[in-house]
């Protein structure tokens, strides 16, 4: 990883589910990642038992017995993760998705979906977490151009090295509302957000290599559509591992076409805020 490492506290939202030591697997992969302290965040009261069952998940997946645990008592279990996140100052936090399936579509559980949508951290999901982590050998990364974008990028890059990562695709997302908008020349709040078609390759190739030199076989994409579910479609269609999205501090709702985020996930998702 670079030296200007981007999280120095990692953090795992934990409930005693089926899936909380693969949870907790991915989580500790993660911290190894950014060379980060891992926390735990655990909605309900301490107890002796409680404790127990920390120790030993920390035991079996060889991470420090002392590690810091916040216990959040009382309340709606978002609201209380959300609680801890802000009062802590936390950079990242790692949690299950919690999806349901429907049809094609996995959708976001509660938590999940309020954690994506209000956590003053940047967050992880994991659909399917592993107690062997699987390497993310397939990454989406969904730009933007602005001045968050282009960092977020910079922090994926060295991500996606340490994962050995096989193939990055950074795509930008235009729907037939974008095409709409270029075709009468809105004023757009960033000049180089308002492309005509023939441009836009031009302009994601640009934004990629401002991000510097990497190992990583990265590839660009266009994906039109009439709705920013094209690119759902987009990540389930190249198997993705992870979609990366980055989403700028105390924005409450998404661009429209990206919004779906919040709601369906076609692969574990990492927001960068």
């Amino acid at each position: 990883m670079h030296s200007s490492l981007p999280y120095k506290i990692v953090a795992v939202a934990s409930t005693f589910s089926p899936r909380f030591k693969q949870v907790l697997a991915e989580a500790k992969r993660i911290r190894d990642r950014f060379d980060a302290e891992l926390r735990a965040i655990y909605v309900g009261e301490q107890t002796e038992e409680t404790s127990q069952t920390f120790r030993e998940a920390f035991a079996q997946l060889q991470l420090p017995i002392d590690s810091t645990i916040y216990y959040e008592g009382g309340g709606e279990p978002a609201e209380a993760i959300l609680r801890a996140l802000a009062r802590e100052k936390i950079g990242l936090v790692v949690a299950g998705a919690l999806e349901k399936e429907v049809v094609l579509h996995q959708f976001l559980g509660n938590v999940a979906r309020r954690l994506v949508r209000e956590a003053v951290c940047s967050v992880i999901l994991f659909t399917k977490p592993q107690v062997k982590p699987k390497a993310l050998r397939c990454i989406v990364f969904i730009a933007d151009y602005s001045e968050h974008g282009l960092q977020a990028l910079k922090t994926t890059l060295p991500f996606a090295e340490a994962e050995s990562c096989e193939r990055l695709y950074v795509i930008r997302i235009i729907t037939a509302f974008d095409e709409a908008r270029a075709s009468i020349g809105s004023n757009a709040a960033d000049p180089r957000d308002n492309k005509t078609n023939d441009d836009e390759e031009d302009a994601l190739e640009k934004f990629v290599l401002s991000a510097g030199a990497t190992e990583v076989p990265i590839e660009t994409r266009c994906i039109r559509g009439n709705t920013g579910l094209a690119a759902s479609d987009f990540v389930r269609s190249v198997t993705a591992d992870l979609l990366v999205v980055p989403m700028r501090k105390n924005i409450r709702s998404l661009p429209s076409n990206i919004a779906w985020v919040t709601d369906v996930i076609p692969c574990n998702l990492w927001v960068i805020r």
